[in-house]
């Protein structure tokens, strides 16, 4: 554990794969505006999203956000409900415009979870997969089997559960689209490559309750006759991210997390401590023989770091009581996979992976 600054309490490094951990200083603004957000009178969670205050709030997040990532004008953002996870649903669609299908690339769970969602609604066309869906790679594009017909082209970035990432963007003749959630805002990215990419807040840009899209007009207007107004991306635009009460407190919330990035240089700066983190954990793994990591490391994911130990059954519980006592939570990793799991998205101090380093090392000493 370690001292919140100012504070007697002792707060612990999370590394929980979402809700995932705060900046401290944007926590700290959070309380210190809690009940009276800028002389208000009131907090934000009590605002109106259609009076002035919430409204300039809103607004200077949205400016805030197309400057990180130098959103084009010629694309919509919008904050939105329901999670990632809705988007599954909505982005099929949106973007199928008459036409019968869509491709989609599965390296993981949740684009496998993209695929089967996306097939209620089109003729799925799984373009791309990991061999006996052993997702500790990225299928080689040499053997994707694109369709030229497709509406789309579905990826993710970053596989939460199984570390696994992306280091490049997929090339496309048709409108590329990436679920970016556990990826999003970790480092640059050239939004004039893609057609459409979403975003769950809970990761590396706010707390859970907010998804982000960020959508090319062109894109816009031509939806499935089913599709509910409020995932209509053209009705939501056109509504300012209003057309019902947006999530109005994680949309605040959001906007200080981009305004704290800003202020540790920007995505630039923002991927240069992230390659820091990640380093420092690899090479540790690297460097010994009772962690395992299953991941190709030309796919290693910079976010969310798998291990595995020998002897499970034993191990994995003695770890992760040890590790809560020393103040490192949220370790354990997903259900479907077992072993280890450290996230280490933007919030993670550098302090916090060096703190599990130091566990892990013990730990083996011990056990090896």
């Amino acid at each position: 554990m370690y001292d919140a600054k100012g504070s007697s309490m002792k707060r612990v490094f999370n590394f929980a794969a979402g809700p995932a951990t705060l900046a401290q200083s944007v926590l700290e603004q959070v309380r210190d505006e809690l009940l009276d957000w800028r002389g208000t009178g009131m907090s934000v969670m009590e605002m109106s999203h259609r009076d002035k205050p919430f409204m300039s709030i809103a607004a200077e997040a949205e400016k805030d956000l197309r400057e990180l990532l130098s959103v084009p004008a010629n694309y919509k953002v919008l904050f939105l409900q329901g999670g990632a996870t809705t988007q599954f649903a909505a982005v099929p669609m949106n973007l199928l415009r008459g036409k019968p299908g869509a491709d989609y690339v599965v390296n993981g769970s949740w684009g496998k979870k993209a695929a089967k969602e996306a097939a209620k609604y089109c003729k799925v066309n799984v373009a791309g997969r990991c061999a006996d869906e052993k997702y500790n790679h990225i299928p080689d594009p040499g053997g994707w089997k694109l369709d030229p017909g497709a509406a789309y082209l579905h990826y993710t970035p970053n596989e939460t559960i199984e570390g696994v990432e992306f280091h490049f963007v997929p090339e496309s003749n048709v409108p590329l689209v990436a679920d970016f959630s556990s990826a999003f805002l970790s480092g640059p990215v050239d939004v004039s490559k893609f057609g459409l990419i979403y975003a769950g807040a809970q990761k590396n840009a706010g707390p859970s309750g907010i998804t982000f899209v960020i959508v090319r007009d062109d894109l816009l207007g031509q939806v499935h006759p089913a599709l509910p107004s409020v995932f209509d991306y053209k009705q939501v635009a056109e509504a300012g991210s209003m057309l019902n009460t947006p999530p109005t407190f994680s949309w605040y919330v959001a906007g200080l997390v981009f305004k704290w990035i800003k202020g540790v240089g920007g995505l630039a700066g923002m991927a240069q401590i992230n390659e820091r983190k990640a380093k420092l954990l690899y090479d540790y793994l690297d460097s010994q023989g009772f962690y395992k990591n299953p991941v190709a490391k030309d796919a290693r994911s910079r976010m969310n770091v798998v291990f595995t130990m020998p002897d499970a059954e034993v191990n994995d519980a003695e770890f992760l009581k040890g590790a809560k006592a020393a103040g490192l939570d949220g370790l354990k990793g997903h259900r479907s996979v077992g072993g280890m799991r450290a996230s280490i998205y933007n919030a993670m101090p550098e302090a916090g992976v060096r703190a599990l380093v130091d566990y892990m090392k013990d730990f083996a000493r011990r056990k090896g």
